[in-house]
C-alpha cells in the first residue's frame, strides 16, 4: 500500500513538474529575429559582469542598432494570403471527405489575417517606436556623463539607413533620448539631426547591399539554406497531420510557423497559431531559422562579417578621436561624445560576429583566421547562438569608452554591452571591460588587414578553388539528422 501511494505521488509530481514546463515555455522568447526586444536579453547566467573601476567616467558612446517590431514585408503579406486560402481549402477538403474536424482548433475556421489588404508592409510599428523610445531614456540615463550636454548634432551623431523603418526607428530614439530638453509641446520635445547614406553607397550600414561577391554568395546558397530547413519542417508536418487530421504540406508548415512568429512578436497572440506547435517543435523551428541567420549573415562565412569591417573601423576612429579629444582637454561641446548607429539584422550579427560574441566553444580564433564555424548545435543541447537574443527587434551592441585616473593600470577601457547587458568577449580573456590597447590590438586589428573593396569587389578565386562552405554545412548537419534525406523552406525577416 505504501509503494503504490509513493508511486502515485511520483507520477503526479513528474506530471506537475511537466506541467509547469509547459506554463514556464514562453514561445515569445522563441521567434528567432522576429523576437521582440523585450524577450531579447542575453541571460549571463553563468557569466557576472565586472564593475567599473573608482574613477574611471564615460566620455564616448557607440551603439549599432537594428530597427524595433516591424509589420511584415509586402511579400510576406501575400504569403498569409495564401495561407487563409489554403486554410479554407484544407478544413473544405476535410468536411467533404466526411472526416472529423473535433480536433481542427476552432480558430483555424475561418481564420483571416489581420494584414489582408494591406499595399505597403514593412514599416515600423508602435510597439517598435517604444522599444526604441524607452531605450533612447534608459541610455541617457544609465550614462549621465556621456549625454550630459546641449544637443548638437556634431556632439550626439545620429545615423541611419534610408530604409524608413530604420530611419523611423532613429527618430523614436532621439525623442526619448532628447525628452525633456527642448521647447516642443508638453512633452518638451527638441528637433534633431538624422543622416542617412545613399542605399548604392552606405558601406558603413548596408554594407551587404553594395558588396557584389555577398549578393552572389547569397544568391547561390540560399536554396542549399533551404535544403538544410526541409528534415526539420517534413518531421513537423507528419506530427501536425497526424494531430489534427488534416493534409498539411511543408509549405503550410512553414506559413503557419511566420504566422506564429507575427501574431506572437506583434499582437501577443500565442495560443493560435503558436499552439499548433509544441515547444519541443517550436525549439526546432527556431534552431532551424537560426541556422539561416548564422549560415547567411553569421560565422557560417567569413565574408558575412568580412564586409562590416569598415563599420568596425569606424568605431574604432570614433573612440581614438574621443581620446585625443581628452588628452588634448578640449573645450567641452567641441568634440563627439555618441555616434548612435541604426540599421537592419544584416548589419547588427556581422558587427556581432566581428567582436567575438555568441559563438560555442573555441571559435575566437577560428574568427580571426576568418574560417567559418561549425553550425550551432540542435535542441535539446544548448547554444550560444540564438538569433532571439543575437539581433531581435531594436537588438544592439554599445560600446562604451571610459576615461580613467593617471594613475590606473589602463588609462582608456572599453566595455561591451549587448541588448544593454554586459556581455563577455573572448578577445578580452572572457570579461565584459578590456583595456583599450587590448580590445584594440586583440579584436579589432586582426580584421583590419580585410579590405572592404577587394572582398566585395574583385571576384574571390578560393570560393571557385574550394569545396562549398554550405555543402560542407550540409554534410554536417546531415549527420546531425542521423542520416534524414534533405529538404526545406526560407523566411526573410530582416
Amino acid at each position: 500500500m505504501e509503494r503504490a501511494l509513493f508511486l502515485l505521488l511520483l507520477l503526479l509530481s513528474s506530471q506537475l513538474a511537466d506541467s509547469n514546463a509547459e506554463e514556464a515555455f514562453d514561445v515569445r522568447k522563441h521567434l528567432s529575429t522576429v523576437t521582440r526586444y523585450g524577450f531579447g536579453k542575453p541571460a549571463n547566467n553563468y557569466f557576472s559582469p565586472s564593475n567599473v573601476p573608482d574613477g574611471c567616467i564615460p566620455i564616448h558612446l557607440n551603439l549599432v542598432a537594428r530597427h524595433g517590431t516591424r509589420s511584415p514585408t509586402k511579400k510576406r503579406i501575400r504569403e498569409l494570403d495564401n495561407l487563409e486560402a489554403r486554410l479554407k481549402v484544407l478544413t473544405r477538403d476535410a468536411e467533404e471527405q466526411m472526416l472529423s474536424l473535433q480536433k481542427v482548433p476552432s480558430w483555424l475556421r475561418g481564420w483571416k489575417s489581420p494584414w489582408k489588404g494591406k499595399m505597403k508592409g514593412g514599416e515600423l510599428i508602435s510597439k517598435g517606436e517604444i522599444e526604441l523610445y524607452d531605450l533612447g531614456i534608459r541610455i541617457r540615463e544609465n550614462f549621465p556623463d556621456v549625454f550630459n550636454e546641449e544637443y548638437h548634432p556634431d556632439v550626439y551623431a545620429i545615423r541611419a539607413t534610408q530604409v524608413p523603418r530604420a530611419s523611423a526607428s532613429a527618430v523614436a530614439f532621439g525623442m526619448g533620448l532628447l525628452s525633456g530638453k527642448g521647447s516642443l509641446g508638453p512633452g518638451r520635445h527638441r528637433a534633431f539631426a538624422v543622416t542617412s547614406e545613399s542605399r548604392a553607397s552606405d558601406i558603413l550600414l548596408r554594407f551587404y547591399d553594395t558588396c557584389e561577391n555577398y549578393k552572389d554568395f547569397r544568391k547561390r546558397q540560399e536554396p542549399a539554406v533551404d535544403k538544410l530547413k526541409e528534415p526539420i519542417l517534413d518531421e513537423i508536418t507528419s506530427a501536425l497531420v497526424s494531430r489534427y487530421g488534416l493534409n498539411f504540406t511543408r509549405q503550410d508548415t512553414s506559413s503557419l510557423w511566420f504566422l506564429c512568429k507575427q501574431q506572437a512578436s506583434l499582437l501577443d497572440i500565442t495560443d493560435e497559431a503558436c499552439s499548433l506547435f509544441s515547444p519541443s517543435e517550436v525549439s526546432l523551428l527556431e534552431w532551424a531559422d537560426d541556422l539561416e541567420v548564422f549560415i547567411l549573415k553569421g560565422y557560417g562565412n567569413s565574408l558575412n562579417y568580412q564586409m562590416g569591417v569598415p563599420l568596425l573601423e569606424e568605431v574604432l576612429q570614433s573612440m581614438e578621436q574621443a581620446i585625443k579629444a581628452q588628452e588634448e582637454n578640449l573645450a567641452h561641446g567641441s568634440y563627439e561624445k555618441a555616434r548612435l548607429r541604426f540599421a537592419h539584422a544584416e548589419t547588427v550579427v556581422p558587427f556581432t560576429c566581428l567582436l567575438g560574441l555568441f559563438h560555442d566553444g573555441s571559435g575566437f580564433q577560428q574568427i580571426q583566421r576568418e574560417q567559418p564555424l561549425e553550425l550551432p548545435p540542435k535542441p535539446p543541447q544548448e547554444r550560444n547562438w540564438k538569433g532571439s537574443i543575437v539581433a531581435p527587434f531594436g537588438g544592439n551592441n554599445m560600446l562604451v569608452l571610459y576615461s580613467c585616473p593617471a594613475n590606473s593600470s589602463s588609462k582608456y577601457l572599453v566595455q561591451v554591452l549587448h541588448n544593454e547587458v554586459p556581455i563577455p568577449m573572448p578577445g578580452c580573456d572572457g570579461s565584459d571591460i578590456c583595456p583599450f590597447k587590448v580590445f584594440k590590438e586583440r579584436i579589432v586589428a586582426p580584421h583590419l588587414k580585410t579590405d572592404y573593396h577587394t572582398v566585395c569587389r574583385v571576384k574571390l578565386t578560393k570560393a571557385k578553388q574550394n569545396p562549398s562552405i554550405i555543402s560542407r554545412l550540409a554534410m554536417l548537419f546531415r549527420r546531425l539528422l542521423l542520416g534524414n534525406d534533405d529538404k526545406w523552406s526560407r523566411k526573410d525577416d530582416l
